[in-house]
């Protein structure tokens, strides 16, 4: 693969697509300093997934990523490069192997937004976990890491293994005890989607969970956390006092 003429095509693709409207809602919406090109997220995710149709190598699709994350406009990151930048690093995550998570490391810290951390957490971050459980100790690291992005990064990449119906029920015991307490709004709604998304498999273990922790978890993630509970069990939690 010629990655540096792989990554100019995905660009010179993305701004054909372009819509000037569009990037300034999108700006705004993400309350984004980045450079905004206006491109629907259906489409970036064609564009990006177009190249690498062809099975890059490993250090390829690295490469590949890195360069359309390193694009910048006017010394300024671009939104769109940096999405199709996570875009093409998920649809070829069986490449990726343990030593990658610190590739995956460098973008969130060196992303400022939900809108790339979530998609690294789960997409990226997540299936490595899945796939080399060990490297969950990895994460064992990052709840109590001084920067927030990462310390939701370690919290939502639980999910898939909650959506596989494999729930590290330990971790999430003892991440929620240990941000519980956090005032951070991030990090309160990851805690509550991941009890969310456990209550559809498992209700009676996220009931169990938050009862008696009703006068220390935040509004936020209560909210989330018995929004798919049954109608019962959440009201009692509503109520109790």
């Amino acid at each position: 693969m010629d990655v540096e003429g792989e990554a100019a095509r995905v660009m010179a693709e993305l701004r054909v697509q372009g819509d000037p409207a569009r990037a300034e809602r999108e700006k705004s919406y993400l309350k984004s300093d980045f450079v905004h090109i206006g491109v629907p997220v259906p489409a970036v995710r064609k564009i990006a997934v177009s190249a690498v149709k062809a099975k890059p190598t490993r250090d390829e699709l690295l490469e590949l990523a890195q360069a359309l994350w390193d694009v910048t406009d006017g010394g300024r990151p671009v939104h769109e490069a940096r999405m199709a930048a996570i875009d093409v690093l998920a649809k070829r995550a069986a490449l990726l192997e343990p030593r990658d998570v610190a590739a995956a490391e460098r973008l969130v810290r060196d992303s400022a937004s939900w809108v790339y951390v979530d998609y690294l957490a789960e997409k990226v971050v997540g299936g490595l976990v899945i796939r080399y459980p060990d490297l969950a100790t990895v994460l064992d690291a990052w709840i109590a890491d001084p920067y927030m992005w990462i310390r939701r990064t370690a919290v939502l990449a639980l999910l898939p293994g909650v959506r596989t119906g494999n729930p590290d029920l330990e971790r999430i015991s003892r991440f929620g005890d240990a941000l519980i307490g956090e005032r951070e709004f991030f990090i309160r709604k990851a805690l509550g989607w991941v009890l969310r998304e456990l209550s559809k498999k498992d209700p009676s273990w996220v009931v169990q969970w938050v009862g008696p922790r009703l006068d220390t978890i935040s509004g936020v993630t209560l909210r989330e956390a018995v929004r798919r509970l049954p109608a019962e069990d959440a009201a009692k939690l509503r109520r109790a006092p």
